[in-house]
Order: C-alpha cells, then structure tokens, then sequence
C-alpha cells in the first residue's frame, strides 16, 4: 500500500491514524450490541411489557441522534480530536451507570448518555477519515469505521455469549453480587478508555486547522502523515482546502439550507441514512438471541447463532473493504440493495410459516434452516455494501464548506431511523414476523432505486472537487 496519489500516500502512520479515529466505531458497535444479551434479562428484572423493552434497547439511539446533530457543531468550535475525547467520556459514564442502575428510569437515562457519545463517534470519525486519507484509497481507509462497527459487535457479542457460558444466564448473579448482563454494559468501560487515549495521540485534521488559520500545523498534518512532499505541493493543497472553506466565518446550520428546507445534496445524505436503517438490519443486532429463542432455539443456541452471524458480518466488510475502491461507491450499493431485497423477502417468507405448538413458536420443516440461511445472507449483503459504503459516502459527499455540520444533520436521521425501527420491531414481531421483514424487503428494493437515479459516484475524486 504505498501508491502515491496528488492528494498523499499511504503510509503506515496514516493507516494507525485512521485506525485510532475508526475506534469510535468499534466503541458504538459495541455499545449498540452488547444491549443484545441483556434483553430478556433487564425485561425479566424490572417487569417491563414488549413496548417498554422496545423503547429501553432503543432509547440510547435518541441519544445518539441528539449526539449526532450536536457533534458537527461541537467538532467545527473544538475541533475532531476533542469531539473524540468528549465521545470517550460520555461512553465510559454510560457504561458504568447502566450496570449499576437501580431501576429501569436510571438505565434508560444512562443509555441515552452513551448514546450522545456514540452520536458524536459516529460523526467524527468518518469525517475525519474522510479528511486526512487520500483521494485514491479514502473509500479503504473510510471502510475502517464500519469494520470497527462490526468488529465491536462480533466482540460485544463474544463477551455477552462467555458471560452467560460462565455464569449460566444472563440474569445470574456473579462477581461482587453483580447480574451478568449488568457485567455485559460495564464491559463497555473497557474500550471506552482505550478509545479516549487512542484519540490522545491523533493529529488535529488538515481542513479544521486550514479553516482556522492554522497553516503551519496543517502543513505539519499533510506532510507528516498524509505523506504529501514539503513545499510547493504541500502549500498548493493548502490553498485548495482554504479555497473550498470559509476562513473568514465558521460553518452554520443556515448554510445547509436550500428550498426544499435542506439543499438537495443534504437529503440525498438523509435518505442515504434512512435507507441503510429501514432495511432492518439494526433488528439482527439488538434482538437477535430473542429472535431466534421465539421461533424454537434454546438460549444457549440463539447466543451462538448471534455470534456466528457478527463474525460473518466482519468477512462481509472485509470483501468491501477490497472492493469498494475498485467497483466505486453506487454500484456496491445497487448490489447490496438487490441481495437484501431477495434475502429478505426470503425470511418474510419463511416466517409466514411459523406455527404454534404448545403455546411455543417454530418454524416446521426446513423453514426454519431457510429463516437463518437467509437472515446471513442478508447480513452478508448489507455488510458488504451499504454498511461501509453509506459511511463512506457520508464522509464525503459534502464540500468543504459544510461537511461537518451536513454530516451531523445525516448522521442525526440514520439514528432517528435506528430508533422507530428498533423500537417499533417488538410490536411488529407479535403482529407477526412475516410482516415485520416483510416491509424491510419493501425498503430494500426502494433503496435499489433511489441509488440508482440520485447518487453520484465519488471514487477517486478529491474532498475539494466535491460541490453542491
């Protein structure tokens, strides 16, 4: 990996900078799965009915959408690193209040406050990613955020799976009279601290200090690790950046307003978020190990299954990773959207043959092997495609000039979209699961279209060629 482009090269400290910044997505995969294996467990401790369980998992993702339109704010006053610290620190409150609430009241609030520090993470890291890789490899260097994502639910998965391996069930009680499932939320401590002292040692992002004024540290940034030859060509790409930002004035929400309420180009962000939520894919997530126990599966089975299918959402990012920069951003989408159209569809199906005997769901014959065959290849295609990609795309879409800020606005819709998803999946589950992936196939193949007439390809191009 060492291709020079006009924009830097690939380096070894580029590739520990960007990883150090893609983190903050392994901190917010983590948070967002590790609620997986606490759902019957906190529902069975506080009592709480299939509506209050659903806004419990979900709450933190208000949060997140909060976090997510206040941290462009917040990045463009103190700058991306201290955005990252800020996200740190919110999540390790978070992870040390939930696990030791004393009622359901108390671990919402403390999910919602780890959602903001995951708002903030979800932002800042692509944008800053976005911001110091160059033209030719930002779609590799960008996919590390989603890798992060998975590889934080593969291992939010793997702690809660050995939790309940060791301790018998998520609602045992173990060290120091602590439950198992609270162990699960104060696990998230762990790489939260990791995550705020990774961020200690990052470089503040060429175009934040180029709007700043500070072009001797960006000169610092582009040259030290962004590989970019001192002197003339260092000083041309500094007047690049400074031509596409506004030296003189800070970004402001107004500038992202256009006759529509926002400019076109932001919605596309929006819908793009939108679109990667409705599919339904946070539902394998969060609910899972319930899922698979309410068709037929034993406890410990469903922990497995949902292990398994984290580690093959990890493989799946690793083939985007290999191809996004070599297929280009739309057409990696159109592919994703047609698998999880068909696989889907194919899940709705196989639901619609559920049965009830004794009381119990499951699914007769082989319906049941072709609900799990089809729920991994749903995860395959999404995991290859619109999990990174979307990321990617957010992280560089917008010019210069309103990055940040437009980023946060996007970002804010995807975890509003999480949240009615989530929260409205319990309710559809009983109305009937055959319904409920059902409506997500319907989304799947109107992403297909709204691909393939309003998104723009952006391989290869510059973060300063980018326009509204």
């Amino acid at each position: 990996m060492t291709a020079t482009t006009s924009d830097g090269k690939i380096s070894a400290r580029l590739i520990f900078v960007a990883l150090g910044a893609a983190l903050g997505g392994f901190v917010f995969g983590y948070d967002s799965s590790i609620v997986n294996g606490t759902v019957d467990a906190v529902e069975h401790e506080f009592s709480l009915n299939a509506v209050a369980v659903g806004f419990t998992v979900s709450c933190a993702l208000l949060g997140a959408a909060l976090g997510a339109w206040v941290a462009g704010v917040v990045s463009e006053r103190v700058g991306r690193v201290r955005t990252m610290l800020i996200a740190s620190i919110l999540l390790l409150v978070s992870a040390i209040g939930c696990g030791l609430c004393f009622s359901a009241v108390d671990l919402v609030i403390w999910r919602i406050v780890g959602g903001i520090g995951v708002g903030f993470a979800s932002v800042i890291a692509p944008a800053y990613i976005a911001e110091i890789s160059p033209a030719a490899h930002r779609g590799r260097l960008g996919s590390m955020q989603q890798m992060a994502i998975v590889l934080g639910i593969f291992v939010a998965f793997l702690v809660s799976a050995l939790l309940v391996f060791v301790m018998g069930s998520a609602d045992a009680v173990g060290l120091f009279g602590l439950a198992a499932w609270r162990w699960m939320y104060l696990s998230l401590a762990v790489p939260a601290v990791l995550y705020g002292l990774m961020a200690l040692r990052l470089p503040e992002s060429p175009r934040y200090l180029v709007e700043r004024g500070r072009y001797v540290e960006a000169a610092s940034v582009l040259t030290g690790d962004m590989g970019l030859e001192p002197g003339k060509p260092t000083e041309d790409k500094i007047e690049e950046i400074r031509a596409t930002v506004h030296v003189e004035r800070r970004q402001q929400f107004k500038d992202l307003l256009g006759r529509f309420g926002f400019h076109p180009l932001v919605w596309v962000g929006i819908l793009l978020s939108v679109f990667q939520q409705f599919v339904g894919i946070n539902v394998i997530f969060y609910y899972s190990t319930t899922l698979w126990k309410s068709v037929g599966f034993a406890e410990s089975d469903s922990f497995t299954i949902s292990l398994i299918t984290s580690v093959i959402n990890v493989l799946a990012t690793v083939v985007a990773v290999l191809l996004i920069d070599v297929l280009g951003r739309k057409l990696l989408l159109m592919i994703g959207s047609g698998i999880m159209t068909l696989s889907l569809g194919a899940m709705s199906l196989a639901f619609a043959q559920a049965v009830t005997v004794d009381g119990a769901v499951s699914l007769p014959g082989s319906w049941g092997m072709v609900a799990l065959v089809a729920a991994n290849l749903f995860v395959i295609g999404f995991g290859a495609t619109w999990g990174p990609a979307v990321w990617v795309l957010l992280g560089e879409i917008f010019p210069n000039s309103i990055r940040a800020m437009a980023l946060g606005v996007a970002a804010s819709a995807q975890w509003i979209a999480n949240f009615v998803v989530s929260t409205t999946f319990p309710a559809l589950a009983e109305a009937g699961l055959a319904l409920a992936y059902g409506i997500y196939a319907f989304f799947a193949l109107l992403s297909l279209v709204f691909v393939a007439f309003l998104i723009r390809e952006t391989k290869g191009r510059t973060l300063e060629d980018m326009t509204l």
